[in-house]
């Protein structure tokens, strides 16, 4: 994880003092698609940008990681809202149509283990995660809670989350038959506050009055933690564009909002973890 962060930090600090490249000239309306992790903090973007009077539309869709990678490289927008690292294989597809793919990271965020508030299990190792996502473990009775059904549920595999949690926490393992799939952290919330033997995932700032965050390790995921590192399941939150946006143009600004003070109070407010401290 260390490892990946480093590279970003190095590609995103060269990628800052480069020449800069024209995304495009004056834009008329900027699309924005990816991640319903990252969603929350690109609609508050999107609304103070409105009130910046830019002279540009917004439009804002939340599918999944994978599906604003596939938005870019296809040109279907200008922004790709991602909770992970574009991927080699979606690299090498940009390149080939001509894209030239660019990572704004924006903050970090940590994938959090959530329950029902009625379960009182409250820390769980990566191997009682994993059992019970590939269905070894069945009952909460196995781990000194209630003897109530698991109900194991994930997001899907086009999520960045999903991508995390895969490899972080279960080590890649194939997932049981009886595991359920939500396209989007509001979903995960909803079936899990909803559903006593639940057990999901989602980004920090998801974690909401309705469910129980669940300590991984031994840990807590807090600002503090997951700015750290110290929280296993940390991550960085991207947007991606299609060449360096041309200096003082809408797309820039947007892209840059995360280095304002404003900014980054939008981050502090919608749960994530900002990476500069004014």
């Amino acid at each position: 994880m260390f490892k990946n962060l480093a590279l970003v930090v190095v590609f995103f600090a060269s990628v800052i003092f480069a020449t800069v490249e024209v995304a495009s000239s004056q834009e008329k309306e900027i699309r924005i698609e990816g991640s319903t992790t990252v969603g929350p903090i690109v609609d508050a973007f999107v609304e103070a940008m409105k009130q910046s009077d830019l002279g540009v539309r917004f439009t804002v869709k939340k599918t999944g990681s994978g599906d604003g990678a596939a938005a870019l490289i296809d040109g279907r927008c200008e922004v790709a809202a991602m909770s992970r690292f574009m991927k080699d294989e979606e690299y090498k597809k940009a390149v080939n149509v001509g894209r030239k793919p660019i990572p704004f990271t924006i903050c970090m965020d940590g994938v959090c283990f959530i329950v029902h508030p009625s379960n009182k299990i409250n820390n769980l190792t990566k191997v009682q995660v994993k059992d019970i996502y590939v269905g070894k473990i069945k009952s909460w009775k196995e781990l000194g809670g209630a003897d109530i059904p698991i109900v194991a549920i994930s997001r899907d595999t086009s999520s960045g989350t999903y991508e995390v949690f895969h490899e972080l926490a279960v080590s890649k393992a194939k997932l049981g038959n009886s595991v359920e799939y939500t396209n989007s952290n509001p979903q995960m919330f909803t079936r899990v506050s909803t559903t006593k033997g639940a057990i999901g995932y989602v980004g920090i700032g998801f974690l909401q009055e309705g469910v129980s965050a669940v300590r991984f390790e031994g840990i807590s995921p807090t600002p503090e933690t997951v700015s750290s590192g110290v929280y296993l399941l940390s991550r960085p939150l991207y947007l991606f564009t299609d060449g360096y946006p041309k200096a003082g143009s809408p797309l820039m600004k947007f892209c840059n909002f995360f280095l304002t003070e404003e900014g980054q109070d939008v981050i502090k407010a919608k749960g994530f973890v900002p990476f500069t401290k004014y």
